[in-house]
């Protein structure tokens, strides 16, 4: 019966670290999707300076650790811009921005995969760039990112352990903190079942989309 009751316990405390890695892994996805999809329409466009600050950017992101990015924005702003974050504020923030380099290039290679051609004839018929975009344009990207797409939240989701190294309680740091209170490995294996569902239910939403994308192409 003890053995019970402190199982409970501990996936008790796992349920509240689960909560805060959900949180930052819808909060990230919420600003993430449309900024990858701003920047890599900027990335597209014909203004070369700006579309060259998107290159340099997404160089950035990507070509570093997000632990780096984690780590610069939270201890290394305060002394080099003066500027502090609370921890929550900067993870977001670190995730937001690498992520979106990544959505970014996904996004960008949707975009040139649309045969020129349909670009022409929305042109013939009166389209704006903004209504070729929206009309024809993106509603064919997003079938055709949907995989991708979901490679990379399913990575989110394990990526947002890293926020342990902010002193976060998500749910990889509360397991490693019942671990090293109990002596126990249990944890880890409840660690590890509740990062399989989560990417168990992410794996059958995408595979629900790429079904209902798929029937437009029958």
């Amino acid at each position: 019966m003890e053995n019970i009751d402190k199982l409970l316990e501990m996936v008790g405390l796992m349920f509240e670290g689960a909560g805060l890695t959900l949180e930052i892994f819808f909060t990230t996805l919420v600003f993430t999707l449309p900024l990858g999809l701003l920047v890599a329409l900027i990335r597209l466009s014909k203004f070369r300076p700006l579309s060259f600050l998107m290159e340099v950017y997404i160089w950035l992101m990507r070509g570093t650790p997000l632990m780096l990015q984690l780590l610069f924005i939270y201890y290394a702003l305060p002394i080099v811009a003066d500027i502090r974050l609370p921890d929550f504020s900067a993870a977001i923030i670190a995730f937001v921005l690498n992520y979106a380099a990544y959505f970014a290039e996904i996004f960008r290679g949707g975009i040139q995969s649309i045969e020129r051609g349909q670009y022409e004839a929305a042109k013939t018929l009166g389209m704006t760039y903004v209504q070729t975009m929206r009309r024809i344009v993106l509603p064919q990207v997003i079938k055709r990112v949907l995989a991708p797409v979901s490679n990379e939240t399913i990575t989110l989701v394990k990526d947002t352990s890293l926020v342990y190294v902010l002193a976060m309680n998500d749910l990889l740091r509360t397991a490693r903190t019942i671990v090293q209170r109990e002596f126990d490995m249990t944890p880890f294996l409840v660690a590890a079942v509740f990062y399989l569902v989560m990417t168990l239910v992410l794996t059958k939403v995408f595979k629900k989309l790429e079904q209902h994308y798929a029937v437009y192409d029958e």
